[in-house]
């Protein structure tokens, strides 16, 4: 299975082609910019790197949240766009799952977590199963006085292994526990590749959508509807 993944969730934005879950190849770069904006150019660059045309991919795989609010719409956008015209389907992928499969610990847990701004940060707890790692409740939004307290509370049962492109949003966090307890994974934020490889599971196991049906996991509000929700407009 030839699958193109994109990431345009964070200026950390990535392209990525795999056969199956082997990377071919990737594109991906970290700037002020927003990645949605160089998105093109990349694409242009990979297809011409691999000598492939976008009716060749059997699946495009797509980092659907959370993140940049404006990034997002793009890249979903951009992914319908692809599987409209060319009739294949697409894989939705969380960002933090991208981010949580990247992690090598034994923990019971793994705790992806991203930056959110506005001092706040997306996380999520993934259990070990037979099968991999699967979410344990919702993803969600917090401030870092919030995710300390739900980390506390995991505490209590389990051992749990932070797993962050970006450590600066945990800093100090691991003081607050037992040596042993809770661990720190640094990993890439380039998602583009990890996004594939759970595409191609995905796939495998039927579970895609269209460009009908696929949409974005914000796991926020945006400031337009915080601003109706505060002003009382439904």
């Amino acid at each position: 299975m030839l699958i193109l993944a994109a990431d345009t969730s964070s200026p950390s934005g990535s392209l990525a082609v795999l056969r199956d879950e082997e990377l071919i190849a990737e594109r991906s770069e970290t700037s002020a910019e927003a990645y949605s904006s160089r998105m093109f150019r990349h694409l242009e660059t990979l297809l011409r790197e691999t000598s492939l045309t976008l009716d060749q991919f059997d699946l495009f795989a797509v980092v659907t949240g959370p993140g940049s609010f404006t990034g997002l719409r793009v890249g979903l956008a951009t992914a319908k766009a692809w599987a409209e015209v060319y009739e294949k389907p697409i894989a939705a992928i969380s960002g933090l799952e991208a981010v949580a499969v990247q992690g090598r610990s034994a923990a019971s847990v793994v705790v992806p977590v991203l930056d959110a701004r506005r001092a706040q940060v997306y996380f999520g707890f993934y259990r070990s199963t037979p099968g991999g790692r699967m979410l344990d409740g919702e993803e969600r939004v917090a401030n870092r006085g919030e995710l300390l307290e739900a980390l506390t509370a995991l505490a209590k049962d389990c051992s749990f292994c932070i797993v962050t492109p970006e450590p600066n949003v945990v800093s100090g966090m691991l003081s607050h526990f037992e040596p042993g307890l809770a661990e720190l994974e640094l990993v890439s934020p380039f998602l583009a590749p990890a996004a594939g490889r759970l595409g191609f599971r995905r796939a495998q196991r039927g579970q895609v959508t269209d460009a009908l049906s696929l949409d974005a996991n914000y796991v926020r509000r945006s400031d337009a509807e915080e601003q109706a929700k505060g002003s009382g407009v439904s």
